[in-house]
């Protein structure tokens, strides 16, 4: 009798877990994501799905965006992270790991991984899988931390002279104060290379020199012949804009057509053991990243491919 009371007690676990994995696998094909939601998402139990956590969302995004410019370390995003309310349960700033895996999971960018395997979610993406390549392509250069040069040229040098005639040059600066906090400020001055002026003028900001030079550009007017020259570009070329964009659509779309195709091979060749559990996952991976790219461009492009015609017209009036 023990035996069969065991043998039953078994089944029903066995049943009960092979049903639960059955539900979680039935979710991961209808692209929700089977567990608790990465920070800057939330678990809406109402719904039942994962949703937008508005307010640490920006943050996030920020985050990608911090990183993304090139010139940070994991530690300084951990920091910035800091500075926004984003901790660990103790209140201290994130391990370098753990921002490496914020700044790599796909969720962020609409897709999510689940048993090692990359799966398209329906929750809304933070941003956008452009500026999640940027920063991929950042992790990749970057093996350990560095700074700009000092040296590195700045967007003024070699336009503006110093009042005693010699050019101007730019200098990077990085101040980091003993809450953690960090700044990055570019200062621009006199090269001072004369052998005959000492010069004595101050160094300035860039956004006080970029101040500056807006406020003295906005005294130059646009000739009406040269307006109404821009203004027969500005047709031409916004007829060129559509064409292009409708050639590009149709090419783009044509590509997500054949890695569908693909994808669907792929599945049939590892259901069929033609192919290796980690070949399929790393081609299926890549598959879906250059598919979510194109929809991105395609999504984008639609949406703004005429976003700058009405800046031009308005800065030609």
């Amino acid at each position: 009798m023990l035996n069969i009371a065991f043998g039953q007690s078994k089944y029903y676990i066995d049943s009960l877990s092979e049903n639960v994995c059955r539900g979680l696998r039935q979710k991961v094909r209808q692209g929700e994501y089977p567990g608790p939601a990465p920070i800057g998402y939330l678990n809406d139990s109402r719904i039942k799905q994962v949703v937008v956590d508005r307010k640490k969302a920006k943050i996030i995004k920020a985050a990608f965006e911090f990183y993304a410019e090139g010139d940070k370390t994991l530690e300084d995003v951990a920091h910035f992270l800091a500075q926004q309310g984003i901790t660990t349960r103790g209140g201290k700033v994130w391990h370098k790991d753990r921002v490496k895996y914020l700044l790599t999971n796909p969720f962020y960018y609409g897709h999510f991984r689940y048993a090692k395997e990359v799966h398209e979610g329906k929750h809304n993406p933070i941003i956008s899988k452009k500026l999640f390549d940027r920063v991929q392509e950042v992790l990749k250069q970057r093996g350990r931390p560095r700074h700009k040069s000092k040296n590195e040229p700045q967007p003024f040098c070699g336009l503006l002279y110093c009042a005693c005639g010699m050019m101007i040059t730019g200098e990077y600066k990085v101040k980091r104060q003993n809450n953690g906090n960090v700044h990055h400020y570019i200062y621009y001055h006199c090269s001072r290379k004369s052998k005959t002026i000492k010069c004595k003028e101050s160094c300035i900001r860039q956004e006080v020199l970029d101040k500056q030079i807006s406020s003295l550009l906005q005294k130059v007017s646009l000739p009406q012949d040269w307006a109404e020259e821009l203004q027969t570009m500005l047709e031409k070329d916004k007829k060129e804009s559509a064409q292009s964009c409708t050639a590009f659509v149709q090419e783009a779309g044509e590509k997500i057509r054949v890695i569908k195709t693909k994808l669907q091979r792929l599945l049939d060749g590892y259901l069929e053991q033609d192919i290796e559990r980690e070949t399929y996952r790393a081609e299926k991976a890549k598959l879906m990243s250059d598919k979510k790219s194109l929809e991105e461009q395609i999504t984008k492009l639609e949406q703004k491919q005429n976003d700058w015609v009405e800046p031009m017209e308005n800065w030609m009036n």
